[in-house]
C-alpha cells in the first residue's frame, strides 16, 4: 500500500467531506433513505449508518494511539454488519441524529489527540499497521466514496481531483500489495497522473479512473476497460 497523503491535506479533504456528504443526507426525505443506494442489498439508510458506525470505529483507533490500549475498529466482521444493521432499522429521526452526533464525535476526537500519539502505530481495516496519522485519510475515504453510494447527487466528477488522484494511487497500492495490480497502463486525461505499465492502455479523468477502481464503473473510460479486483 502507498503512504498515506500529507495529514494536513488528508484533514482537509475529510472536512470538506464531512460537510458535502451531510448535506447530501439533509435533503434526503424519510422515504428517500429507504430506498436503494448504489450498493448491493444496502438502502440509503445503511449507507449513512455505515458512516455512523465507521466514525466510531475509527474513534477506537484513535483511542489506541492514545492510550495504547488495543482497540480495533471493530470486534469481528459480524459485529460490524449487526450494527449496521441496527442502525440502519432505526426511524430516521433517530437514525439522523445518530448520524450527526458520531461525526462529531469523530471530530472531537481528533482536535483533542495530543501531538506525540499520531505516530503510534494501529490496524487499518484490513488488519495493516498504520499510523494513527492516517486515520484523517481513512475516514475521508469511506466519507467521499460512500457519499457517492448514496445516490443523492454527489459523483465521482464532483469529488476534489487531488483527492481522486490520492486515492487511484492508494488502491492501486493496495492491489499490488496483494499481487492483483491490473494488467493495465492508466492515463489520467485532467491531471498529470499515470499507472502501471501494462499493454492495455485505458484513459479517462481521474474521477473515472477512482470510480472503475473503487466501484468498477468503467463507463467514464476510454480503452478495453477489465473490471478491478474488489477493492475492500
Amino acid at each position: 500500500m502507498t503512504a498515506s497523503p500529507d495529514p494536513e491535506v488528508a484533514l482537509r479533504w475529510w472536512a470538506d467531506g464531512e460537510v458535502a456528504v451531510a448535506g447530501h443526507i439533509d435533503r434526503l426525505t424519510d422515504d428517500d433513505l429507504v430506498a436503494d443506494s448504489n450498493l448491493p442489498d444496502w438502502s440509503r439508510a445503511h449507507v449513512v449508518a455505515h458512516l455512523a458506525r465507521n466514525a466510531d470505529a475509527l474513534i477506537n483507533l484513535l483511542s489506541w494511539a492514545r492510550t495504547g490500549v488495543e482497540t480495533p475498529m471493530y470486534p469481528s466482521r459480524a459485529v460490524r454488519d449487526a450494527g449496521i444493521a441496527a442502525t440502519a432499522a432505526r426511524p430516521p429521526a433517530q437514525l439522523r441524529s445518530d448520524y450527526v452526533a458520531a461525526c462529531a464525535r469523530f471530530g472531537t476526537a481528533l482536535e483533542s489527540m495530543p501531538a506525540e500519539a499520531w505516530t503510534a502505530l494501529v490496524r487499518n481495516g484490513q488488519g495493516a499497521p498504520v499510523p494513527a496519522s492516517a486515520v484523517p485519510w481513512m475516514r475521508a475515504k469511506e466519507v467521499w466514496v460512500h457519499g457517492t453510494d448514496l445516490r443523492a447527487g454527489l459523483t465521482f466528477a464532483d469529488l476534489p481531483s487531488d483527492f481522486c488522484s490520492a486515492l487511484v494511487a492508494d488502491v492501486l497500492g493496495l492491489f499490488t500489495s496483494r499481487d492483483q495490480a491490473p494488467d493495465v497502463t492508466i492515463v489520467a486525461t485532467d491531471v498529470d497522473g499515470t499507472w502501471g505499465s501494462g499493454a492495455t492502455r485505458i484513459e479517462g479523468p481521474v474521477s473515472a479512473v477512482a470510480a472503475w477502481l473503487t466501484r468498477g464503473d468503467g463507463s467514464g473510460l476510454t480503452g478495453e476497460v477489465p473490471p478491478p479486483p474488489t477493492w475492500l
